[in-house]
């Protein structure tokens, strides 16, 4: 376990990139809290696909939110997510899910509510925060950012690979084409749109295991 003041870490990139799995065992290796925010914005998306929620209604999303309480735990592969007493924790992860996520995550009321939710986790301890928009919008002083990324078949490749080894059903080929579709949605959106902060460490993980790229951090947070 590598020691470091408490300080935010922000890890952004688009879906697939790793970013997940990446930040979990680097906050493991630091000793410090893993802040899955791509699993806040699946789990509303899980609620509101399943409350047949209509998204243009601001109303309704407002209601949606108000009613929905959520609880992160770490856990082995992806956190644990608790919705209401819910372990929704699979549920979250199929490929559906994350293009619902997509989805609410452009809409203000929602990204209002997670934003000011994950700046009170990151005020009170160090974390090492994945989504999108973590080193531009939620974290945009966070002392070390980066972003993480890899070309659209190798992510589409990694997730279908994922989501076989929980037994789940997956088609590399449409996976493929939500992450192109996924990519230019959360890149246009108005809000928060999907890019590095200027100060960010690129990194395309294309080419590199999942120990590199946790090594290469370490390195880059760490080094004098």
């Amino acid at each position: 376990m590598t020691a470091i003041k408490a300080d935010i870490i922000a890890i952004d990139g688009p879906s697939g990139s790793g970013k997940s799995t990446i930040s979990r065992l680097l906050a493991t290796r630091l000793g410090v809290t893993f802040l899955d925010t791509g699993a806040m914005y699946r789990a509303v998306g899980l609620a509101a696909h399943r409350q047949g929620v209509d998204l243009t209604d601001q109303e309704a999303v407002r209601r949606l939110m108000q009613g929905i309480e959520l609880q992160l735990f770490p856990s082995t592969i992806d956190s644990q997510v608790i919705m209401n007493g819910e372990d929704v924790s699979d549920a979250i992860r199929t490929a559906e899910m994350g293009m619902m996520a997509s989805k609410v995550s452009a809409l203000a009321v929602i990204r209002q509510t997670l934003t000011a939710l994950q700046q009170e986790i990151g005020a009170k301890q160090a974390v090492v925060a994945e989504g999108r928009d973590m080193g531009t919008v939620v974290f945009p002083t966070a002392r070390h950012k980066f972003f993480l990324s890899a070309s659209a078949e190798e992510r589409a490749r990694r997730r279908t690979a994922q989501l076989q080894e929980k037994g789940l059903t997956a088609d590399y080929d449409d996976i493929l084409a939500q992450i192109k579709q996924r990519d230019h949605d959360d890149s246009v959106r108005s809000l928060a749109p999907l890019k590095p902060a200027e100060d960010a460490v690129i990194i395309d993980s294309s080419a590199m295991t999942i120990d590199e790229v946790v090594q290469f951090m370490l390195d880059t947070i760490t080094k004098p």
